[in-house]
């Protein structure tokens, strides 16, 4: 994939994750506390400077009640 297309679906999928916490009523620091994580974790990977992998993506999912296949569908 090229690096153009990849920076547009990276820059999908932090909107994405961003939408999805505020659409569920969490600040960073409540999903934060919620995973067990520092607010800068939240923090990072919404300004793109972390990747997450699909274990994350998938607790994050959980805590924010959206089936981890209905998030991949928006961002699809």
């Amino acid at each position: 994939m090229d690096r153009e297309k990849w920076s547009a679906r990276q820059l999908q999928l932090i909107e994405a994750l961003k939408t999805m916490r505020i659409n569920c009523g969490l600040t960073q620091v409540e999903l934060a506390a919620q995973l067990n994580r520092p607010q800068s974790y939240i923090s990072k990977y919404e300004k793109g400077e972390r990747r997450l992998d699909l274990i994350e993506l998938s607790e994050i999912c959980k805590v924010c009640g959206t089936p981890l296949s209905d998030f991949v569908k928006v961002i699809d």
